[in-house]
């Protein structure tokens, strides 16, 4: 072929080359400054200076979701308000960060009925045993809050340990 027929050639063939397709993922989230959950209808919220940075719906919760947790082995998710005080990489579910349950409030409540107010309330993700793009079906957690596994990744960014979270009903 000659050299003047190779250059239309390559000039064509460029043309319909596909592009570079844009980078669709999401911008890194900010540093969220309070946390809100609604169990009611399933949320959690992340703040920073009063603005929301991003949403999660679908929640899952322990298996009795209504109402405050008062003891150890109720199945239910606390609410008040509480304070994400540390994290867990090697947690039995997919990265876990835990709410300060329970308060001064909630073992003394506990206390006054001689019971365990129950502890280690986490957000988290899908247990480790289940392959990362799967999720366990309804309510399943002893009081938790599970998110996915992709949910909770970001979520692991963006809140740092001191971050206040609330939950209602």
């Amino acid at each position: 072929m000659s050299r003047r027929l190779i250059l239309p050639l390559l000039l064509m063939l460029a043309a319909c080359a596909p592009t570079a397709s844009p980078d669709l993922r999401p911008a890194a989230l900010q540093q969220a400054d309070f946390l809100l959950v609604d169990k009611s209808d399933r949320t959690l919220t992340l703040y920073r200076g009063g603005v929301v940075l991003r949403r999660y719906t679908g929640l899952q919760f322990g298996e009795d979701p209504v109402g405050h947790k008062q003891f150890e082995g109720d199945e239910r998710t606390p609410e008040g308000r509480y304070v994400i005080d540390t994290r867990n990489r090697d947690s039995a579910f997919h990265l876990s960060l835990r709410v300060s349950y329970p308060n001064a409030s909630d073992r003394a409540f506990a206390e006054a009925r001689g019971r365990d107010p129950g502890g280690d309330i986490f957000l988290h993700g899908q247990p480790n045993a289940l392959p990362g793009h799967l999720r366990m079906i309804g309510d399943w957690t002893d009081g938790c809050i599970a998110l996915t596994n992709a949910e909770m990744e970001e979520l692991w960014r963006a809140v740092p340990d001191g971050t206040p979270i609330e939950i209602r009903y």
